[in-house]
């Protein structure tokens, strides 16, 4: 599965990191799409630096239908055993989307949650988390109560925390000029036994074009306490096809992983996302133990080219996740059945080419 072949998702991958952010200092990109690790960096595959062997074939769960829960409950459904064999006696944290806390298309609404707890809940002892390190000034609880949240702990033994609360440690990032900045990580991602389950939507982004289960879990991970940190990881180059973001994600994701993607696509959201774009009546969900094979069958899912998309393909080249369609056997629904195209946000369309 990709998450083993991603060291468990927590182990410090140092070997290639002081390398790769000099490369990256000196103006170089991330990974090209057309060529092979191996060919990018002589330590590719020894298991001596960053990149490890490509990824396996990964299973990706898509379904459409009339209702949000049943969409999200079959879409696991088709990949329980892969689910089950990860989660074990782990702990788990399910983390939401709520970039912002009054706006409900911009958030992972509760109904597709629920579907994921009814999966859950007859396997998992512990007290389920639920959590969120909202960007927005008003704090997680109120986006809790805006979105139906609170009602949760009644139905299901879940405890709802405010990750913005938590300890933290500090990691670097590159800022305006390339330049390393201290960044504040939530220490709760790095834990080893957490199984984390990215409750993600099916979004349009303003920055890498879409923002899906991936993004969800990593730009969560700066903290907001009042200062916000997740803005560190796009000041520069903020609408460019190569901003420093894809650089940023894709190196938080050394620490960062998500065990689980589920993506709620029932109403997607096009044009000025993550916050400000329109409904999109797309009526799918999308889950995978890959959530970078999650990801691009997403993208696809909307309309884009996922090999366009440079935190994507360098991660596929990386060997975090499957990025080659040929190696993502599609379960559900068939993939043209669901395709919909959604409007790219505006300050995508020159960058990207979009008419």
């Amino acid at each position: 599965m990709a998450h083993k072949r991603h060291l468990n998702r927590r182990d410090i991958l140092k070997g290639l990191s002081a390398g790769f952010a000099a490369a990256a200092l000196g103006g170089g990109k991330l990974l090209h799409a057309d060529q092979p690790a191996a060919v990018q960096n002589p330590l590719a595959k020894t298991g001596g630096g960053l990149y490890v062997n490509a990824a396996g074939p990964a299973k990706v769960s898509l379904v459409k239908g009339s209702d949000r829960r049943e969409i999200v409950a079959r879409a696991l459904d088709n990949i329980k055993d892969d689910v089950l064999a990860g989660l074990r006696n782990r702990k788990v944290l399910i983390k939401p989307n709520m970039v912002q806390t009054n706006r409900p298309l911009c958030a992972t609404h509760v109904d597709a949650v629920r579907a994921i707890l009814d999966f859950l809940t007859p396997h998992v002892k512990e007290t389920i988390l639920i959590g969120e390190s909202t960007a927005s000034r008003d704090g997680t609880f109120e986006g809790y109560k805006n979105y139906g949240y609170l009602a949760l702990e009644k139905e299901y033994n879940v405890k709802l925390v405010d990750l913005n609360t938590m300890p933290f440690v500090y990691r670097y990032v590159f800022g305006n000029e390339n330049r390393p900045i201290p960044i504040r990580i939530i220490s709760t991602f790095l834990d080893p036994d957490l199984y984390i389950v990215s409750a993600a939507a099916l979004k349009t982004h303003d920055r890498v074009l879409a923002t899906l289960s991936l993004k969800n879990v990593l730009l969560a991970a700066p903290l907001n306490d009042g200062k916000n940190d997740k803005g560190l990881t796009h000041t520069q180059d903020r609408f460019q096809v190569n901003s420093v973001l894809h650089y940023n994600m894709f190196h938080l994701a050394q620490e960062i992983w998500p065990d689980l993607a589920v993506i709620d696509g029932f109403e997607g959201m096009e044009g000025n996302g993550p916050v400000g774009g329109t409904p999109v009546d797309s009526r799918v969900a999308v889950a995978s133990v890959d959530p970078l094979a999650a990801d691009v069958t997403a993208m696809r899912v909307m309309g884009f080219d996922p090999k366009r998309i440079l935190y994507m393909t360098s991660m596929a080249e990386a060997g975090m996740g499957q990025g080659d369609y040929e190696k993502i056997a599609l379960l559900g629904t068939p993939l043209e059945q669901c395709l919909c195209k959604f409007k790219p946000a505006r300050q995508m369309i020159e960058p990207y080419g979009f008419s």
